[in-house]
């Protein structure tokens, strides 16, 4: 029984130096055995850190992105039009802007489906009638819906960052990423082959290329507020926009947990005299 546990032992080490060797391999030769290449890069959002809150402005910025550019393809259909309210619209805005929208309703009378303009109480309507006719649309690949990308998309962060994160209450890895991959559009270095109708991005999380190409560019979007109309300001607009749309309660949330602390350090002062005053009166 020794004899045979030592041979499944030597057996697993010698598949786990195999392995290291390839991995060594590929690195030597210039490839990589995971994914993105490169590791997102850290962007200074207003909503970090346990007392972070959201840029409205940018968040109005985003939506303008959002609209003019990624809702050709891109659904959210889990976020309302009256959720807009949180970004600074007024309901007569929120209302407007909504009726720029068509959706489907009914049936009426007569049992036929209809249209009309959007409410408030709607949601954005989906670019495509259904996934068949999207992925028919973009070549077989179904754009992702991004009502909670910001939240999904997200590079695991390895020891020892993911310890640091539990004090410093780090969440932004998804909008990071984000950012990064609008921004991290490149051509292919020299040796490295992609497919045919893909784009290289070293950011990307499952390959070194991906059908989307660059979305984004200098100029693209006007915005009414004067910021700089760049591919840098676009990418960190949409993907703080995002970050609001996956999570929109963020702000609340980081709220409550202060006063769930606060409370809690006044309760174990509390607790610690009453156990003084407890236990002075015993004799020991």
């Amino acid at each position: 029984m020794k004899i045979r546990l030592a041979s499944l032992l030597s057996a697993a080490l010698a598949v786990g130096i195999a392995f290291t060797a390839t991995l060594g391999a590929q690195a030597a030769e210039g490839e990589t055995p995971h994914y993105p290449i490169n590791k997102p890069r850290h962007v200074d959002w207003s909503f970090a850190g346990p007392f972070g809150t959201y840029d409205k402005g940018q968040l109005q910025r985003g939506l303008k992105v959002y609209t003019e550019v990624c809702a050709v393809c891109h659904s959210m259909n889990r976020v309302a039009f009256r959720s807009l309210a949180d970004l600074g619209y007024s309901e007569d805005q929120v209302r407007t802007f909504a009726a720029q929208y068509e959706v489907q309703d009914g049936p009426d009378a007569n049992g036929d489906m209809f249209t009309r303009p959007a409410t408030g109480s709607d949601h954005f309507p989906a670019p495509f009638a259904n996934p068949q006719a999207a992925a028919a649309a973009m070549g077989g690949a179904i754009p992702p819906d991004f009502s909670l990308l910001a939240k999904a998309r997200a590079v695991e962060r390895g020891f020892p960052n993911f310890v640091f994160d539990i004090f410093t209450m780090y969440a932004e890895n998804g909008p990071d990423y984000l950012y990064s991959l609008l921004t991290g559009y490149t051509d292919a270095p020299e040796g490295v082959t992609i497919p045919e109708g893909t784009y290289y991005n070293p950011y990307y999380i499952a390959g070194p290329s991906l059908a989307m190409a660059p979305p984004l560019s200098d100029g693209l979007v006007t915005y009414d507020d004067g910021s700089p109309e760049t591919l840098d300001q676009y990418a960190a607009d949409v993907s703080a926009f995002l970050m609001w749309a996956a999570e929109p309660h963020l702000e609340d949330r980081k709220q409550t947990g202060f006063r769930v602390v606060i409370f809690l350090l006044i309760f174990a002062v509390l607790l610690f005299f009453t156990k003084k005053a407890v236990w002075s009166r015993t004799d020991h």
